[in-house]
Parts: structure tokens; sequence; C-alpha cells
């Protein structure tokens, strides 16, 4: 920190965390960025760096923790200098190479790209071997989609009836509309493009919300809370 209080990454005396997110892509940055700012978390970014002060980081690793339920799971970045097996796919189409990717982030395998080739941990060799057979067989799809699954654009129905409540408990069409809407998403898969995690949290905050208002000992300020736990969820999708 300067004399300001304003933080310096390059001042001798503030001890600075790094994040390496080099693997992280920009919906996932820009998640974590607004993420925190609501926090009120001091930050700067170097390139795919994260740098804090050192007095936040516990706050911060709490954001991470967060997001990993809300929004992921996020890659496993293998280090630059760090040794790994290398597999050639400049023969792969881009679809190959993003299921591949999916797959290793699914299955918290780390692992860096170095163009078309990825490296992964040693200790991972055999597990990805058979992802690679998998994928050039055709049993690995880009997208797993649930014929079950949700509608396309019910995160920012969600979104709405949260937010209306969240600003005021006592909005009944809003009110109707959740106990209407939470045992068809309770039933639903995960909807296209958003993985099971994200869906299951955004389901339980939903059952969260209508629990407050049946509550015997209904407060309208936990209405308010669940209400903004289910609005936060949703925003990063809508």
């Amino acid at each position: 920190m300067d004399d300001t209080g304003e933080f310096r990454p390059d001042d001798p005396d503030t001890v600075v965390v790094h994040y390496d997110l080099g693997v992280w892509d920009i919906d996932q940055r820009s998640a974590l960025a607004e993420a925190l700012a609501a926090a009120g978390i001091e930050h700067v970014w170097n390139g795919d760096e994260l740098l804090i002060p050192e007095h936040v980081e516990e706050q911060t690793d709490a954001v991470f923790e967060r997001l990993e339920a809300e929004i992921g799971p996020f890659p496993e970045l293998l280090a630059p200098d760090e040794d790994g097996t290398e597999f050639q796919l400049d023969e792969w189409s881009a679809a190959e190479r993003s299921s591949l990717s999916s797959a290793l982030v699914d299955a918290q395998i780390p692992h860096r790209w170095e163009g078309t080739s990825v490296v992964v941990a040693a200790d991972a060799e055999q597990v990805v071997d058979e992802l690679l057979d998998a994928i050039e067989a055709g049993d690995v799809a880009n997208l797993d989609v649930d014929a079950d699954a949700a509608p396309d654009g019910i995160l920012s129905v969600v979104f709405s009836i949260a937010d209306r409540l969240a600003r005021d408990v006592n909005a009944s069409g809003a009110r109707m509309e959740l106990f209407d809407l939470v045992p068809q998403v309770r039933s639903a898969g995960a909807p296209f493009g958003i993985t099971t995690r994200v869906w299951d949290t955004v389901v339980a905050h939903a059952e969260q919300l209508c629990a407050a208002f049946t509550a015997d000992d209904f407060d309208p300020a936990d209405v308010t809370t669940a209400a903004g736990d289910l609005r936060d969820t949703c925003r990063p999708w809508v």
C-alpha cells in the first residue's frame, strides 16, 4: 500500500499474492472481477495473473470457493515449468479439442494448452489416453444435453422473479410464479450450456426462497436474503 491506501503491487513493503488464471475463459474472469468488486477486495490484473495484497487473501479464497460452487469447476493449470505428458492434436478439429478441454476441466486434470497441443500432469496420462480414445470414437459429445433439460432462457425467468422479490417481498405475482416454477425446475435437468453444478445451485436457492416464505417463523429479511442469493447465482448467466 502507498500513503493513499491504494494497492500497488510494485510497492516493496507490500506482500503480494498471485493467482495464475491463464486457463480461465473471459466469462469466468468477468464473474470473478464482478465478485471481487462487490466484496470490495483490492486487486490488480497483470496479464493472466490476479494480484492481491496478502491481508485480503482469506476473503479472496472465499470468493473463489463461492464461484467454484456456482459456475465451476474451473480449469486446473499445469504450470509452464512443470513437466507433463504432451499430446499433439494438430489433426483434431476445433470441436474435438473443445470437447477434450471440457472433459479435462470436469475431471479436474491439471493441464496447459500450447497451441494445438495439450500437456497434462504425468500421473494423468492413462486417463487422458482413455479420453482421447473416447472422443475419437465419438463416445464423448461436445455437450451432454439432457432430453428433459429445462428450456433455454429459464435462468432469465428465475433471475427476474428473484430480483422482484429481493426488491419487494410483497410482490405477490412474483411469489406465485416462484411457487409454480420450483416444481418444474426441481424435476428438470440443467438447460443447454449450463453445468449440472450450477443448475443444482440454482434449484437449491430457489427451494430455499420458497422455504423462507412458508417458514413458521416467517421473517421478511430471510426472504430478501434468499431472493438476493438466487438472483446473484443466476446473474452471470443472464
